[in-house]
């Protein structure tokens, strides 16, 4: 469907994705009793990487980071719920066993904010692919693998995209793993022994180090390739492939996705040389994921290579571990603090294609669009939360017009103003930092 064949009046938004950005902007219009059109062209249409038909679907890892407010990951979910989220409920009902993370049997999430979506009265699904940018109000929550003709409009748009490689995990069954090998631990018994871990001692590191470095990788397809790049690409540093990762030292990956501290072997009753973690991909903990062990290795490879973790020699691989291409706009050169086009005013932009870095920093990011859309549409002020807060400093983040080498930025503490005291503990200056961005947020939005 082209943008010139959907019609608009003032009472009524499109919203164009029904990813986690989509889905929070279109919950946040309709219960401020706005009428929303959200357009998904699944299951007409997928992307290489989606797989699901149901909405908010999780194509790389289960995990939505941290619970704990004195975290960065904890810290933003709490603002969202506070805002009306949808999807922090959602993750709360269908959440599985992850330590001191929140992880979500992701099929049961995605049919949870699936429903309720379709089940709100003023919330209009339709599934067709939009390949224009509408007239009248409209919110594009398309994500960072928008589609042919869409995305050379928002690119036309917008000056052009910038762009960088994301990478998924594999996923392996639980009854495939050996357990006499394994065992189960959370890192410094932080929550109920949650995780699957796989320990090395250095002699099998230096042979798994070894054949990860030297093994074939899958080739970049078209559509995965940066326009005028023939031989490489661009790999974001928070979601790298753990070969490109080896390739940078021996010992690098024992600093990364293999770090041994924290966790001791009840085996020999020391801490491993190097240890791989698993974590659980569903409410049943019949399949788990192997985390940090993002790849682009060919299937083969991959099954090759990771067999050679202790514990996985005779695993069975559900899922193998896929790499394709992230697309976002220059957002400091063209959006406002409340995700609305500078020379579009009605025209907003929620979700990674904004350059936001994570799934709840994009569902967020989908919260202030929908909630400032309808602001604007009932003659109020935009919500700019308090850079104290972790919402308004990402907010903050890609609207700074100062800004000149934009790349992806996910929640982290590194982003919030300096607390003016020195606390040496960090778990205590990280909750200090906390306590100061909530009591901000509520000083705000009782202002308003």
């Amino acid at each position: 469907m082209t943008g010139s064949d959907i019609t608009m009046n003032n009472n009524t938004v499109t919203v164009i994705g029904a990813g986690l950005a989509g889905c929070e902007a279109a919950w946040q219009l309709a219960r401020n009793g706005i009428n929303v059109r959200l357009f998904e062209m699944k299951p007409v249409k997928y992307t290489p990487a989606h797989k699901y038909s149901g909405f908010a679907e999780l194509v790389c890892s289960n995990s939505l980071k941290a619970s704990r407010v004195n975290s960065a990951a904890g810290l933003l979910k709490e603002e969202m719920r506070r805002l009306g989220s949808l999807t922090v409920p959602c993750a709360m009902e269908n959440s599985v066993a992850a330590g001191g993370a929140l992880a979500v049997d992701r099929e049961k999430f995605s049919d949870s904010v699936t429903e309720k979506i379709k089940n709100h009265p003023l919330i209009e699904v339709i599934s067709e692919e939009v390949t224009a940018i509408p007239e009248g109000n409209v919110i594009i929550a398309t994500g960072p693998l928008t589609s042919g003709a869409l995305a050379k409009d928002i690119s036309e748009k917008c000056g052009g995209y910038l762009s960088f490689f994301d990478a998924a995990a594999p996923i392996v069954t639980f009854e495939s793993l050996d357990m006499e090998k394994a065992f189960f631990a959370a890192r410094y018994g932080r929550g109920d022994d949650d995780y699957i871990n796989c320990p090395f001692t250095k002699e099998e590191y230096l042979t798994f180090h070894s054949e990860l470095v030297n093994a074939e990788s899958a080739p970049v397809h078209d559509f995965d390739r940066p326009e005028n790049c023939r031989d490489d690409f661009t790999v974001y540093e928070g979601c790298m492939p753990i070969e490109v990762l080896a390739k940078r030292g021996e010992d690098t990956m024992r600093y990364g996705a293999m770090k041994p501290v924290g966790l001791t072997d009840p085996k020999t009753d020391k801490r491993p040389y190097a240890v791989v973690q698993l974590r659980r991909e569903n409410s049943e903990g019949s399949m788990y994921n192997i985390v940090g062990f993002q790849t682009n290795l060919k299937f083969g490879e991959q099954k090759r290579v990771f067999s050679l973790i202790p514990g996985l020699e005779n695993a069975e691989f559900v899922r193998y571990g896929v790499m394709h291409r992230n697309s976002f706009i220059n957002s400091p050169k063209l959006l406002n603090g409340d995700f609305s086009m500078r020379n579009a005013p009605y025209l907003f932009f929620a979700g990674q294609i904004t350059g936001v870095e994570g799934y709840m920093e994009s569902a967020a990011s989908g919260i202030l669009a929908g909630l400032n859309m309808a602001r604007k549409l009932s003659g109020k002020e935009a919500l700019i939360l308090p850079r104290e807060t972790m919402l308004g400093a990402l907010a903050r983040y890609i609207s700074d017009e100062t800004v000149e080498n934009f790349q992806p930025m996910g929640a982290n503490m590194g982003i919030l103003p300096d607390i003016g005291v020195r606390i040496k503990d960090k778990q205590q200056r990280y909750q200090a930092v906390a306590d100061r961005a909530l009591e901000a947020f509520e000083e705000y939005i009782k202002g308003i």
